[in-house]
């Protein structure tokens, strides 16, 4: 027995419901992976039969740890297998981020289900307040968010969230499981929405976004200003939307928008700009179509990267974006990049002093402390520095100098 779970089931076969699967297997144990039945195949589970062998077969960072280890993933569907839930101790409920669908599969889920059996969402944005509202007590004292983070085998954060009726045991089953054995790193997070990695990761994504587009800079210029001078992933911004997906961003961002109240700065950056709906519109969905801001094609053989251009919203070869600073990593390359006397020195200071401004405003709301933000945020988005450590990298003297000369209102990031 692993932890006390000995069985689980995943629901939702999609690009993470099929890795975590994948990654549970890897812990050990007999996984049913459950998906909607598709029209007109013969095969009604394909789309969870599907999802393994693409598993199997991926060509960079394999979801399995061996592939032996994908004969432990059963897969199923929500129509003719959701009995086979009666004998498992862990469903992790990973489907689409729309809170009626969610309590729809719920209480399909508490007909089956024995009493003893932990239920876990993955949901990114949707409070457990919400996911839980009018189902009955024995599923919300068996019921928390295990949010995992892209990919599930690699990336180290899970944030884990607790009910005020969550029981402490399976809290503690839960969080044995996932540290010992799926070797992630857990932070506790607050019942809000967003909780803390997409609070305030979507509001830098979005802030980037809309300021890019404003400035009329290149995708290009933005990922080389916000990733290595940060000491952030080369992905930067654009490569970030690419790799989440860029058909998920809406939900996330209308969950978020749903959610927070009309005040939060969050809403300046919520609307989803008309280059994004074209994309959308043409069905360039990121890294997992192959095509988003970003795309590989071949040539005579060769690679050739193009990029979207924001303002025309086509695609023109990507060009080399060169950043004249004294290094790649630490506070001095930090200062020299916001201090660029150039539009992309103006558009580094808004996104940078703006996200850090919101992470402010966000103590004490979604976690108990500042370390918990820091560390969600180096171990969920891979920042090498969290919003209060790079506070603390530019210096109050820095701080206060740059908001007096350019007469911003950020108060909030002076008080934490």
């Amino acid at each position: 027995m692993k932890q006390g779970l000995r069985k689980a089931a995943v629901i939702g076969a999609g690009v993470m419901g099929a890795r975590i699967a994948a990654h549970i297997a890897n812990a050990g144990l007999d996984v049913y992976l459950l998906d909607i039945v598709p029209e007109g195949v013969d095969d009604r589970s394909a789309i969870a039969r599907s999802a393994v062998d693409r598993l199997l077969h991926m060509p960079v960072l394999p979801a399995f740890t061996h592939p032996d280890n994908a004969r432990q993933v059963i897969p199923g569907n929500v129509e003719d297998h959701l009995h086979w839930l009666r004998g498992v101790d862990w469903i992790v409920e990973a489907i689409v981020e729309r809170l009626d669908v969610k309590q729809a599969l719920y209480k399909n889920i508490e007909e089956v289900r024995n009493p003893e059996c932990i239920v876990s969402s993955n949901t990114s944005t949707i409070p457990l307040s919400e996911l839980t509202r009018g189902m009955p007590q024995g599923f919300a004292r068996n019921f928390l968010i295990t949010h995992f983070f892209n990919p599930p085998r690699t990336m180290r954060l899970l944030e884990i969230i607790r009910g005020p009726m969550t029981r402490a045991e399976i809290v503690r089953t839960i969080a044995d499981f996932i540290d010992q054995d799926l070797g992630k790193s857990l932070v506790e997070c607050s019942d809000t929405p967003g909780f803390i990695c997409n609070r305030i990761g979507v509001f830098w994504l979005q802030c980037a976004l809309h300021e890019a587009i404003r400035l009329n800079l290149s995708i290009e210029e933005v990922d080389a200003a916000l990733s290595r001078p940060l000491g952030n992933p080369k992905t930067g911004i654009f490569g970030l939307f690419d790799l989440i997906g860029l058909d998920l961003i809406p939900h996330i961002i209308d969950s978020l928008k749903a959610g927070l109240p009309d005040g939060d700065p969050f809403h300046a950056y919520s609307k989803i700009p008309a280059v994004y709906h074209n994309m959308l519109d043409r069905g360039y969905l990121g890294r997992k179509c192959g095509s988003g801001f970003y795309r590989i094609r071949r040539v005579d053989g060769e690679k050739i990267s193009d990029s979207i251009d924001l303002a025309s919203g086509d695609y023109r070869q990507t060009r080399k974006a060169l950043l004249e600073l004294p290094d790649q990593s630490g506070s001095s390359s930090l200062r020299a990049l916001l201090d660029l006397p150039s539009e992309l020195g103006r558009f580094a200071w808004k996104v940078v002093s703006e996200t850090l401004n919101y992470s402010a405003g966000l103590v004490p709301e979604v976690a108990r402390n500042l370390a918990d933000i820091d560390r969600a945020m180096r171990l969920g988005f891979n920042w090498r520095a969290g919003p209060f450590e790079m506070t603390d990298q530019l210096g109050i003297d820095y701080l206060e100098t740059r908001i007096r000369r350019d007469g911003k209102d950020l108060k909030g990031l002076l008080n934490v």
